[in-house]
């Protein structure tokens, strides 16, 4: 199914995992949950990441300017992919039976290939560990953000989440 929006055409992923409880989710540790919907990273998407965070260089901002630069075209700021993790993962896997979901922070993340404007992202997402904490559990994910047609991913992310039940 895809959703047309004035920005960028989304494939909707209809289908997440779902998880039944925090002790069903210690059990996929180690495990691949699945993959997000593709979602389109046009130049409309860059410039308002570019105006809502003031980073306008020209990279991402100018594509007559990097049409000779060193990918042809615009890019996307490696933080506009990074913002989309939550979203992306959100399409992979729930859990029920929660009554919060904290976004706790990040242990690793890395960029290794740039996101060409018109780019299409999902993400696939690995549990890999989930551990105790005060009222639920703190779960990291590694996340990997493959970009369409390339090998290299756009970003590779270790992300914490607390689930709290």
């Amino acid at each position: 199914m895809t959703d047309a929006h004035p920005d960028h055409t989304v494939e909707r992923c209809t289908n997440p995992l779902w998880v039944n409880s925090v002790v069903e989710l210690v059990d996929r540790v180690g495990q691949h949950l699945g993959h997000s919907s593709w979602h389109r990273v046009d130049q409309r998407l860059i410039d308002a990441f570019a105006d809502a965070t003031g980073d306008r260089q020209w990279i991402h901002v100018d594509p007559a300017r990097a049409s000779v630069g060193p990918y042809g075209t615009t890019v996307a700021h490696g933080l506009l992919v990074l913002s989309l993790v939550p979203k992306l993962v959100y399409e992979v896997y729930r859990v029920a039976g929660v009554r919060a979901v904290v976004n706790y922070g990040l242990e690793r993340v890395r960029f290794p290939a740039p996101v060409r404007a018109g780019s299409r992202l999902r993400a696939a997402v690995e549990l890999i560990s989930v551990t105790d904490c005060h009222g639920g559990v703190h779960v990291v994910s590694r996340v990997t953000v493959e970009i369409d047609g390339t090998t290299k991913p756009a970003c590779v992310a270790d992300t914490v989440t607390r689930f709290y039940h």
